[in-house]
C-alpha cells in the first residue's frame, strides 16, 4: 500500500509487518453535487433564518466571513460562490464584505497564499486580512471559566458574522470547526493560551465532546462574540465534501461532529506494539507543528513501550518559534512537561504533547529534518521507511501487533468497550 509523504507517496509492504491491521476512516463518498448541497443548506439552514434574510433583518453593512488559514484545507471554491451570491442578493456590495483569516497564533498569510487558497477573484474583489493575536483586539470581559475574552476588533464590530470551517477530529478540542473559528481562530494570544492550557490534563484521556471543558469554553466565547451563521463541511481524505451543515453555531456544528465521528473514530480491540503512520501528506505534514496531530492519534493506539513510525515531510520546518525555542532548551522530554506545568505557553504546548508521547514510546521520524532537529524532537531519525522498519523490527519478535494509519491526522483509534 502507499502512504502519503509531502506531495509524494511511499510504498509500504505489509508483508514486512507482524499482524498488520490497517486503520482507515470509515469514509463516505463525496457528494455528487456539493455546490447544490451548499445552496440547499444556505436556503434551509439548521435553526436559523437563511443567510440573505439574516442580512436584511440585521440591516448589515459590515459583513465579516471568518475563514481558515493555510494549515486547514477547506473547499472554498465550492463554499464561497453560493454564499457570496446570497449576500449580494441581499443587497450587500463587495466593499461591505471582509474575509478575516483565522490564523490564531500562526503567521499571517502572504498575498500569494491568499490567492492560492481563496482564489484571485476573492483577493481582487474583497478585503482579506489575517488575524493578529497581539493587536487590534476588543476585551469582551470574562468567560465563566475566568478566561478573559479578547477577540479581533473587526470580527466583534461586524453587523453580520459568518464562519466557515471543516469539522474533523482534534487532539484536544475533540473536533475542529464551528466555535474554533473564533477561539482560537480570531482570539487574543492570552485568551488562546488560557483555553489551551487545559490540554495538559486532558491529553491521553480526552472526555466526550459534550464534557470537554476546552470545547465548552470555545462555544461560550463564540456565543459571546455573536456568531450569526456558520457554514461548515465534513470532508473525506480526498478533500471531497461528504456533508454540509449551515445555520446555528451549535446545532449545525454538532450535527457535523456526529458525521465526523462516524467516519474518523475507528474501533480498535487492543493496542498495538508498532504503529506506522502517515500524517496525510501536504499540507497536513507541512510542518511538525501540524503533523504532531497524527503522532498523538497514533499514541492512542500503541501500548506503553511500543514504537511509532511517523512519515511527515515537514517542508516548512518546525512551524512555530516558541515551539522551536522549547525544543532547543530541553535536554530530555521531562523538561517540557515540567516547564508547561509551571507556566502554559502557546507553542510550548506542542513540545509538551510530543514529549508526553516519547516518555513511554519510541518515536521514529521520517522527514526532511536533519539529525540535530530530529534529536530535539526526541525522535530517532530514519532516512526511509525501509530503514525505519528495520530499526523497529529489531525490537520485537515475530508475534508483535502492528497498526497502519495512512490518514494519521484524521484517524482516531478508539478502544472497544
Amino acid at each position: 500500500m502507499k502512504l502519503k509523504y509531502g506531495a509524494e507517496k511511499v510504498e509500504l509492504d505489509l508483508d514486512r509487518l507482524s499482524q498488520p491491521k490497517v486503520l482507515l476512516p470509515n469514509e463516505e463518498d463525496g457528494l455528487s453535487n456539493p455546490q447544490r448541497a451548499v445552496k440547499a443548506s444556505l436556503e434551509d439552514p439548521i435553526n436559523s433564518l437563511p443567510i440573505e434574510e439574516l442580512a436584511v433583518r440585521k440591516e448589515a453593512k459590515e459583513v465579516v466571513i471568518v475563514v481558515n488559514d493555510v494549515s486547514r484545507p477547506t473547499p472554498y471554491d465550492t463554499l464561497l460562490p453560493p454564499l457570496l451570491e446570497k449576500l449580494h442578493q441581499a443587497g450587500l456590495e463587495k466593499e461591505e464584505i471582509t474575509f478575516v483569516v483565522a490564523t490564531g497564533i500562526h503567521e499571517p498569510h502572504t498575498d500569494k497564499q491568499n490567492r492560492d487558497i481563496y482564489g484571485t477573484k476573492i483577493v481582487d474583489n474583497y478585503q482579506v486580512v489575517s488575524h493578529n493575536p497581539d493587536h487590534g483586539l476588543v476585551d469582551l470581559g470574562k468567560l465563566s471559566s475566568g478566561n478573559r475574552l479578547y477577540v479581533n476588533q473587526k470580527v466583534v464590530e461586524a453587523d453580520l458574522l459568518i464562519t466557515i470551517g471543516v469539522i474533523a477530529p482534534h487532539y484536544f478540542a475533540g473536533f475542529s470547526g464551528g466555535r474554533k473559528s473564533i477561539l482560537p481562530g480570531v482570539a487574543g494570544r492570552d485568551t488562546i493560551e488560557y483555553n489551551h492550557s487545559r490540554m495538559v490534563n486532558l491529553i491521553g484521556d480526552l472526555p466526550k465532546i459534550e464534557k470537554n471543558p476546552i470545547s465548552q469554553e470555545m462555544i461560550e466565547g463564540a456565543n459571546k462574540v455573536g456568531v450569526d451563521f456558520i457554514l461548515n463541511v465534513v470532508t473525506n481524505s480526498k478533500q471531497e465534501i461528504v456533508e454540509v451543515v449551515a445555520g446555528d453555531l451549535e446545532e449545525a456544528w454538532r450535527k457535523g461532529t456526529k458525521t465526523s465521528a462516524q467516519m474518523y473514530h475507528v474501533s480498535l480491540e487492543e493496542k498495538a506494539d508498532l504503529a506506522v503512520v502517515s500524517a496525510g501528506g501536504y499540507p497536513k505534514d507541512i510542518n511538525i507543528y501540524q503533523a504532531q496531530k497524527a503522532l498523538d492519534n497514533a499514541n492512542a493506539g500503541v501500548k506503553k513501550g511500543g514504537t511509532i513510525i511517523l512519515l511527515a515531510e515537514c517542508r516548512a520546518g518546525l512551524g512555530e518559534d516558541v515551539f522551536e525555542e522549547w525544543l532547543n532548551d530541553a535536554t530530555k522530554p521531562e523538561d517540557n512537561i515540567e516547564r508547561i506545568k509551571q507556566k502554559f505557553v502557546l507553542g510550548g504546548h506542542k513540545a509538551f504533547a510530543i514529549s508526553k508521547v516519547v516518555l513511554d514510546k519510541e518515536f521514529i521520524l521520517i522527514s526532511e529534518f536533519n539529525q540535530e532537529v530530529t534529536d530535539a524532537l526526541f525522535a530517532t531519525k530514519a532516512e526511509s521507511l525501509d530503514q525505519a522498519l528495520e530499526q523497529a523490527n529489531k525490537q520485537y519478535n515475530k508475534d508483535y501487533k502492528t497498526i497502519v494509519m495512512p490518514q494519521g491526522g484524521l484517524t482516531v483509534p478508539v478502544l472497544c468497550d
